[in-house]
């Protein structure tokens, strides 16, 4: 506290005048300077500090709240002043939101002590503040001070207490203590306190306590909403009891309510993992003559499940009423049919739903594009799953390294090599980012010479001649290359026609010295700049 005075006093020398001044109102600093300078004379009057109602804006306008706890600390000591209830309230708050807790429940003793009359809006400050600092022991004590201050808790502080408690699994029987004590504090709590007990004991899997707690709701003469029928239904399918949380669901519109968007979000994505999928259909067409629209949740819930169950020839109808009702697909949709339709060999399907995605201004995700090049791929179709390659390429999207990883095999296996110098050239200009460069030429280097004959070393050799423009410069693609030939017992590569300085390299006699040739011919080709 010291060195927080001489903190303010070294700033407040000059701006001490000003006190002198009554139309323009000193500086907090100036002010904290006066008051520590002011002899404790009992006849000084209190004009001569100023107002409660002067103090509290001083203390209101510190960004600092161990400054403002000075201030008011200095003004305290001042003969005949008393503060007003205005300071306390705006310097708890103050020292609360700053985590001074210990000051809290200092200025909380005074306020009793001194026979304040304390409102219940500090109360629930308090109790809000302890709750974002996640400290439910004191949300709870600073709930029961109330009593102490002959102030009478509402139903607003009781749901305000029992979110906080019910967020810290520890606290859920202290949750319901208070919950059923309120009366004798003269709370009744009201459907959404039932609804907060609710959901805590659903989510804490004691799903018996929280349907008794809904038939409360009756017995006290309340009405359950949406909500509580909502968190009911969605406690009962994390049950698996997705048969129960239906009749709910009939009881509810049986009853006149309109359930909402996420009662009907639960029920389908129960009934699809049940693989009640006849049953999950039929729900989403009542849906909108129950007066509940379907949105883009519902119809993919729906189209996720009958992928899931292989059936994706009953997702595209879902995906096809969309529109009927006002609904128009989004990239979820396409890419879990996209999926489907591959898994089940649908690949024509797949890829003619694709293009209609792009034509609709989706970026095709990188797991459809896999998708589709990877089915066309197992089944020898390399031609349409280059096509595909191409179509994604020619809208400007980049395909991800095991797309490339997945076709380049086919490719190198069905089309000339002077088309792959072309796809190649192609690559290294737009379609690859050079961090996919290594992985995916490294693999086209490693299956090219893997797939050479040793009297047939054209595939080698011309491979060689495109090395400058793959790129390839680190030492594991060397490594390739040293093994190729020395396994293979190239004799001599048909690759010196394309550079005079190497048309006029000597390889030397004999076999021992085949080996050390070879990588010298390897670290010249790296070391030059074009070879084509």
């Amino acid at each position: 506290m010291h060195l927080l005075f001489r903190r303010s006093s070294k700033a407040a020398v000059t701006v001490t005048r000003s006190l002198a001044l009554p139309p323009k109102p000193p500086s907090s600093f100036s002010f904290v300077f006066f008051l520590s300078s002011q002899p404790h004379n009992q006849n000084h009057e209190i004009g001569s500090i100023g107002s409660p109602s002067r103090i509290q804006n001083l203390i209101a306008s510190q960004s600092d709240p161990l400054l403002a706890k000075e201030i008011f600390d200095l003004a305290a000591r001042q003969p005949h002043f008393r503060h007003s209830y205005s300071s306390f309230f705006t310097l708890i708050l103050k020292l609360g939101r700053s985590k001074y807790f210990s000051l809290v429940d200092d200025l909380l003793i005074r306020l009793k002590t001194q026979n304040y009359s304390v409102s219940a809006a500090l109360f629930s400050h308090l109790i809000k503040i302890y709750g974002e600092a996640n400290l439910p022991q004191k949300a709870l004590r600073t709930f029961y001070t109330m009593v102490e201050f002959d102030c009478r808790p509402s139903v607003k502080h009781l749901n305000r207490i029992l979110q906080i408690l019910v967020s810290h699994r520890n606290f859920l029987r202290p949750a319901f203590d208070v919950f059923k004590d309120a009366h004798r504090h003269g709370v009744m709590p009201n459907t959404q306190s039932y609804n907060i007990l609710m959901r805590a004991f659903c989510l804490n899997g004691d799903l018996s306590i929280a349907y008794q707690l809904f038939n409360k709701i009756f017995e006290r003469d309340l009405v359950p909403d949406v909500q509580s029928y909502r968190i009911l239904m969605q406690g009962l399918c994390r049950k698996g009891q997705v048969n129960t949380a239906v009749d709910f669901l009939e009881d509810m519109l049986n009853k006149g309510f309109v359930p909402d968007s996420l009662s009907y979000t639960s029920l389908l994505n129960s009934l699809c993992r049940k693989k009640k999928l006849r049953e999950a259909y039929k729900l989403l067409c009542r849906m909108k003559v129950k007066g509940c629209n379907p949105d883009i949740v519902h119809y993919n819930t729906v189209i996720l499940g009958f992928c899931r169950e292989g059936r994706p020839v009953d997702a595209c109808k879902v995906l096809e009423d969309m529109a009927s009702n006002g609904c128009l697909p989004n990239l979820v949709s396409y890419r879990t049919l996209v999926s489907g339709l591959c898994d089940h060999g649908m690949l024509d399907e797949a890829k003619s739903y694709m293009e209609t995605m792009i034509s609709k201004g989706f970026s095709p995700h990188f797991s459809v594009v896999h998708a589709l090049v990877k089915g066309f791929c197992n089944v020898g179709r390399v031609e349409e799953a280059f096509a595909v390659l191409e179509e994604v390429l020619k809208h400007g999207e980049v395909p991800h390294t095991d797309t490339w990883l997945t076709i380049v095999p086919g490719i190198c296996e069905e089309i000339e090599l002077e088309r792959l110098k072309e796809i190649l050239k192609e690559d290294r200009e737009q379609f690859l980012p050079h961090a996919c460069h290594l992985s995916v030429r490294t693999e086209l280097l490693q299956f090219l010479l893997e797939g050479s004959d040793a009297p047939n070393t054209r595939a080698a050799g011309e491979y060689l001649n495109l090395y400058f423009l793959l790129e390839l410069e680190t030492e594991a693609t060397l490594d390739i290359l040293r093994c190729a030939f020395i396994e293979d017992d190239i004799s001599k590569p048909d690759i010196y026609s394309h550079d005079s300085a190497d048309a006029n390299m000597e390889l030397p006699d004999g076999n021992n010295s085949m080996a050390q040739s070879q990588n010298s011919m390897v670290q010249s080709r790296y070391s030059h700049s074009c070879y084509y």
